[in-house]
């Protein structure tokens, strides 16, 4: 997951900083960095920006008014040198806001928080779903997630076997799919195979077993978090 950052700030040494933070956090991608509100804006509506560091002292508009004027605000941090805004800060929903001078990791806290938030809503979405549509021989097929037994790559394509109907062959790789899965009914449990653990019945020394005949091994990889998925459901 990468998340998305605008860098603001009207000095050049500040948003140099805050640029060259961004570049060392692995899951952060610097989209630009501006020296003004109004350049941020334009920033804005041509790309997909999630979150702003942002300072509020600014000469042609302030940081603060500048984002209580967004209409679909992305995540807010705050980066200035005064305390005093902090509380108005929050009022306007800011994630996290940094004093001067701001040390990379006080920066990097208010970067995971961002990043758990993301998470959290990205969980949340996905648990709602109950069905996915892919592309199959030129067709869209609804598969509901409750008849999806495993998954498996095979090169360019993922072959989606079924409790009761036929694999559905679809040209997507497993990390893609993975990604649509909600986290707490599905686990990847080897570099070809997701398996869905409400179906998962009988493991035969380190294989999950489908259908008696059908052995899915669970990789070094992922052996620790499938154990730890056993030992939470395990009388």
């Amino acid at each position: 997951m990468n998340i998305r950052c605008i860098a603001i700030d009207d000095e050049p040494l500040a948003v140099k900083k805050i640029a060259g933070y961004i570049q060392k956090v692995p899951f952060l991608e610097l989209v630009a960095e501006c020296r003004s509100a109004s350049e941020a804006m334009s920033i804005i509506d041509k790309n997909d920006v999630q979150l702003l560091f942002i300072d509020i002292n600014m000469p042609d508009i302030s940081g603060m008014e500048f984002v209580k004027s967004l209409t679909n605000k992305p995540y807010i941090v705050f980066t200035t040198a005064y305390s005093e805004y902090a509380v108005e800060g929050f009022q306007v929903d800011a994630i996290d806001y940094l004093l001067k001078p701001i040390t990379f990791s006080n920066f990097l806290k208010a970067a995971n928080k961002v990043k758990n938030l993301i998470e959290l809503s990205t969980n949340n979405q996905k648990e709602s779903v109950n069905h996915l549509f892919v592309k199959s021989e030129y067709k869209l097929i609804r598969i509901e997630l409750d008849d999806i037994k495993y998954i498996e790559s095979q090169h360019e394509y993922i072959k989606i076997h079924l409790v009761n109907s036929i694999p559905v062959l679809t040209q997507l790789s497993l990390k893609s799919i993975e990604e649509q899965l909600p986290s707490d009914r599905f686990m990847r449990v080897h570099r070809s195979y997701i398996v869905n653990l409400a179906k998962v019945s009988v493991i035969e020394r380190n294989r999950i077993v489908f259908d008696g005949k059908i052995y899915i091994p669970v990789s070094e990889q992922y052996k620790e978090k499938f154990q730890e998925y056993i030992d939470g459901n395990f009388i």
